[in-house]
């Protein structure tokens, strides 16, 4: 066992009291009514000297500034981390805006902050000064005092307590009529210097019609359905928001009606994380070595006809949680390149094809004559990419700030294996391959028609599978 500090976040949903969740709102404006603030200041300096001010020189224009205005006679009834955290927020955008703007930022193009608005921004605050603990249903914040939550705190309330893990700062936001904290940890994990099951090794295919296809080195197949929890509520997502677009704008039914629709959103992203964190955690905990496709989910969003099913399944969740989750328990994510034709190549002979439509749900091979599901297909190319040598491990960059002394640092997404380690499994036939199917439902036994094996359901609402594998 390796000990290694990372940041993690701890999530819980508060249980304020009403006067408590006044105290929210005016913190949460308050961050709001900062970054407005400091926005309009950056604005005017780069109109008349074309550059902005910095997070600190913010600061100090606005300790001179609450004691000269008399408007500003309310500051005091929040932390003063509100209007801190709220200018570092906004040097970050700005930042990011000029990185983005000279092409030294990967992804989407970063646009020039904007002003916040009240009802249309999300409302939140971070506080990183002061009094942050946990304690059974308790949190204690600075200046909101100790707020019930609704789940027990116990699980990071050990760890501090122990010693192991300190927290670096919370941040309070509202979705959906909840109000939630999240706590920044810097916390020591136990990284296995060996995996549970080593040399086990699956490749697996990210899909539109499941979640994820495996196929592993004993040629079992592995299948998460996904629930696509948009797809479920889309019914019903359409007749609420037709409703609420014939409330009046401004009046009482139409907030109601919003936070009902805001309500159906929430849940249906609950729904999707909690698959995706259950498939991934089950998958990282089984296999030493996971190989997937770098897929470029950015360009397949802005495909009409494939953007609502690919955002319905998660795919950049996916793995982003098998990148820390592999390396937690002591494995490693290969990451496949994003032009290997994992698809089009036949896992029999190894043809390529020129083509191959979406529609196309069986792979055919013209030349072996091989006939197999096109995802099975992919799963098992992926799987013996790993011993061909040719594959790219994914690395994630430390962070910067300083840690223990004798601990590695990680980031917030812990890296995984050094580069230069390659795969040594060895590719596996896959004829009469038993199917494993994750599936919300219990576990039992149903006859297959995928060989000769027996398909087995997974219980996805467990953490725990079939010990037929």
């Amino acid at each position: 066992m390796a000990a290694v500090t990372v940041r993690q976040a701890y999530r819980f949903a508060l249980d304020p009291s009403p006067a408590q969740e006044r105290a929210l709102w005016s913190h949460a404006g308050a961050a709001r009514f900062a970054w407005n603030w400091g926005l309009a200041k950056c604005k005017e300096r780069h109109a008349a000297e074309g550059k902005w001010y910095g997070a600190g020189d913010l600061h100090k224009l606005w300790n001179a500034a609450k004691k000269a205005d008399p408007g500003l006679a309310w500051w005091d009834q929040n932390s003063k981390c509100c209007y801190q955290e709220a200018f570092r927020d906004l040097d970050r955008a700005l930042s990011e805006f000029i990185k983005s703007k000279k092409g030294k930022r990967k992804g989407k193009r970063h646009g020039f902050p904007k002003f916040k608005k009240r009802r249309k921004c999300k409302d939140s605050f971070r506080v990183t000064i002061g009094p942050m603990r946990c304690s059974g249903h308790i949190v204690t914040l600075p200046r909101l005092g100790a707020i019930r939550t609704h789940e027990s705190t116990r699980k990071l309330a050990r760890r501090i307590g122990n010693g192991t893990a300190r927290i670096l700062s919370a941040t309070v936001s509202r979705t959906a009529q909840r109000w939630f904290v999240s706590f920044t940890v810097e916390t020591e994990r136990l990284i296995p210097d060996t995996h549970a099951r080593p040399g086990s090794l699956i490749g697996i295919d990210l899909g539109v019609k499941t979640l994820l296809t495996g196929v592993d080195d004993q040629g079992n197949v592995v299948a998460v359905a996904g629930p696509k929890p948009l797809k479920a509520s889309l019914r019903k997502l359409r007749r609420v928001g037709r409703a609420h677009s014939r409330k009046t704008r401004g009046s009482a039914n139409r907030r109601k009606s919003a936070a009902k629709l805001a309500r159906i959103h929430a849940r249906i992203a609950n729904l999707r994380a909690d698959a995706v964190q259950k498939a991934t955690t089950a998958l990282a905990a089984r296999y030493e070595t996971i190989v997937a496709e770098d897929l470029n989910v950015a360009a397949m969003t802005r495909n009409r006809n494939l953007a609502r099913v690919v955002a319905d399944q998660g795919f950049g969740t996916v793995r982003r949680m098998l990148g820390y989750k592999t390396i937690w328990n002591g494995g490693r994510l290969i990451v496949a390149d994003r032009w290997y034709p994992s698809s089009k190549t036949c896992s029999g002979c190894g043809t390529v094809k020129a083509k191959l439509a979406l529609a196309e749900r069986t792979y055919r091979c013209d030349d072996c004559g091989l006939v197999l599901d096109r995802d099975v297909n992919a799963a098992i190319n992926l799987r013996n990419l790993a011993a061909s040598g040719s594959e790219r491990l994914n690395a994630c960059g430390g962070t910067v700030r300083p840690g223990t002394a004798g601990h590695v640092l990680l980031n917030q997404v812990p890296g995984t294996a050094h580069a230069g380690k390659t795969g040594t499994a060895a590719g596996q036939p896959v004829a009469d391959a038993p199917v494993f199917t994750y599936a919300a439902t219990a576990m039992h036994p149903v006859d297959g028609s995928c060989g000769a094996g027996d398909r087995v359901r997974w219980n996805a609402t467990s953490r725990t599978g079939s010990s037929a594998v």
